[in-house]
């Protein structure tokens, strides 16, 4: 049975024009929208009388955004939902992943619950997808991965997911393969590694068993790479050879990659090319204490970057919201990326590439046939909601409220 209803008085942004200060501003108009079975199916002005039958939800002038993609996750590690503390202050990594192996088997039995709670954050902050890595390991075996699978089952009906198979005690170092191989076959969809070097201490064959995983689970890889300068940056260069030798374009994302920023900006450039021309992902948290990956050279070039909140109020940080709003801003700060134009494209890293204008300034979303998947922001348009953080007042996740409330008013029949 088709379902369809009006969203009424939605602001969307229309273009750009220039002030007479000679500051360019975001122009929007308020439109209603006709969604039907979770699509929007017609735009129309809101100058426009709208004679229908249909039910309507009111926005009342909120701005509309493209739903947020939190694509660097741990769910299973959260605090979230017990009870408030800190963290130990690690010494270096290999404390603090000594630290969880004693920590995680303590806590397995609430993974559900926590992992909701995590996702009740983001879902309100406007995301309504979220690629998360869950601990494969022998101290917990796939305990932690039930407990994340479950919790993502429940909040199915508010948004997508991935799940990355994640050795965080090492690969070779744990021997974790036969775990991992499970995990593959037990819901996990992507493969994960971490610092093939720095933690497995044998680079080549911690990559090469990562990749045997993921292609006899015919699955995308995402590997945490923490190591830094040369050793990082070499590390890149054969994750990309592997990925020529499997075939594995379009498939692999590597995790933040703090290498890429620890070079030169003319071998950054070049990677940056070899990067796109591979398709190969890199996911940012944006740290406020080391080097990041360039992310103007890189999507300059093309690479698909995006954002991740990574684990936030967990044994690692007692930091953060789940705001992908939030991460969007540190972005933009840390960039300098003050004017309109650049305020609105950034959305790109948030939204799986989605923005509310292209670069000349034509609507590039929302257009007939798009998901509709949204965020309602009280702001005038993307520029101020992204420079502001501004509260979300509703989210929409294919159709459906999920978040929120806006004014409903019943129709009096179909179509």
């Amino acid at each position: 049975m088709s379902h369809a209803f009006w969203l009424t008085n939605v602001r969307l942004d229309s273009g750009f024009e220039t002030g007479h200060d000679g500051v360019v501003h975001t122009t929007s108009e308020i439109c209603h929208l006709r969604i039907e079975d979770g699509k929007i199916v017609q735009i129309s002005s809101a100058n426009e009388p709208l004679d229908t039958t249909l039910p309507t939800e009111d926005a009342k002038g909120l701005l509309a955004l493209p739903s947020f993609v939190e694509k660097h996750n741990h769910l299973d590690k959260t605090y979230a939902g017990a009870t408030w503390k800190s963290c130990l202050p690690p010494k270096k990594l290999i404390d603090r992943l000594e630290f969880e192996a004693t920590e995680m088997p303590a806590i397995t039995g609430t993974t559900t619950q926590r992992a909701e709670a995590m996702l009740q954050w983001l879902l309100q902050g406007g995301a309504t997808h979220v690629r998360t890595h869950v601990n494969i390991d022998p101290y917990i075996g796939l305990k932690n991965l039930e407990g994340v699978r479950t919790a993502l089952a429940n909040f199915s009906d508010r948004m997508t997911y991935e799940i990355v198979a994640f050795p965080q005690q090492g690969l070779l170092r744990t021997q974790a393969s036969s775990l991992m191989r499970q995990a593959m076959k037990e819901g996990a969809t992507l493969v994960g590694g971490l610092d093939p070097a720095g933690i497995d201490n044998e680079l080549e064959g911690s990559l090469r068993e990562m990749m045997d995983i993921a292609v006899e689970a015919n699955a995308d890889v995402d590997i945490h790479l923490h190591d830094p300068g040369t050793l990082g940056f070499y590390t890149i260069k054969r994750i990309l050879d592997l990925t020529e030798e499997a075939g594995w374009h379009n498939r692999m994302a590597i995790s933040h990659a703090f290498a890429l920023g620890d070079v030169s900006v003319e071998e950054s450039t070049e990677m940056a090319e070899r990067l796109s021309r591979l398709g190969t992902m890199i996911m940012t948290t944006v740290p406020i204490n080391r080097a990041m990956p360039p992310v103007p050279i890189l999507h300059e070039k093309g690479v698909r970057v995006a954002l991740g909140y990574d684990g936030f109020y967990d044994s690692w940080s007692p930091y953060g919201t789940g705001d992908m709003l939030e991460k969007l801003n540190r972005l933009v700060e840390r960039y300098r990326w003050v004017d309109e134009r650049s305020l609105v494209q950034s959305l790109f890293f948030i939204t799986g590439g989605k923005t509310t204008l292209d670069k000349e300034g034509n609507r590039a979303w929302p257009k007939i046939g798009d998901e509709a998947s949204i965020v309602f922001a009280e702001s005038s348009c993307s520029a101020e909601a992204i420079a502001r953080r501004s509260r979300r007042a509703a989210v929409i996740f294919k159709g459906k409220i999920v978040h929120g409330a806006l004014d409903r008013v019943d129709g009096k029949g179909k179509e």
